[in-house]
């Protein structure tokens, strides 16, 4: 029986994606409802949330690829997907932790306020993609961390 508990990234992985794509979402619909003041409170906590558990899908993603054969074509890529997955983390915990001190400012509702900061979080998603691109290829294209089928 295989234990499906290794590899740890592919489980963690997702969550951040799905939190920070929300948060940008609501952070979106916070600049176009600004009577809804709940919409940018619930935006910094998905951000929060998102950057916390980037940092467990980063953490899971060294740890297992000291485990996984990397073919040589795909080594680079490894490389390049690290990267872009630390650029990216760095990122979201910065746009996180700006949002939180925000929240604390009595200006926050206005507007010159909020714009800058929901464009640094869209920024921030696009890094995302980019290191979820370059995570998608690894699997796809180079079957890195895929197990082979059993035979019956």
């Amino acid at each position: 029986m295989a234990d499906w508990t290794q590899p740890l990234h592919p489980l963690v992985v997702h969550l951040p994606i799905g939190l920070l794509a929300s948060a940008a979402v609501i952070d979106l619909a916070g600049l176009a409802a600004p009577s809804r003041r709940a919409l940018p409170n619930a935006a910094t906590g998905l951000y929060l949330a998102g950057a916390a558990t980037l940092v467990a899908a980063y953490v899971t993603g060294r740890a297992d690829a000291t485990a996984l054969v990397v073919p040589g074509p795909a080594r680079a890529l490894v490389d390049e997907h690290w990267t872009w997955a630390w650029r990216t983390t760095l990122f979201f915990c910065a746009v996180a932790a700006g949002r939180l001190a925000l929240l604390r400012a009595p200006q926050a509702t206005e507007r010159r306020l909020r714009l800058p900061v929901a464009a640094a979080g869209l920024l921030a998603l696009a890094l995302l993609f980019q290191t979820a691109e370059r995570g998608g290829r690894l699997v796809y294209e180079h079957g890195v961390g895929v197990a082979a089928p059993q035979a019956p």
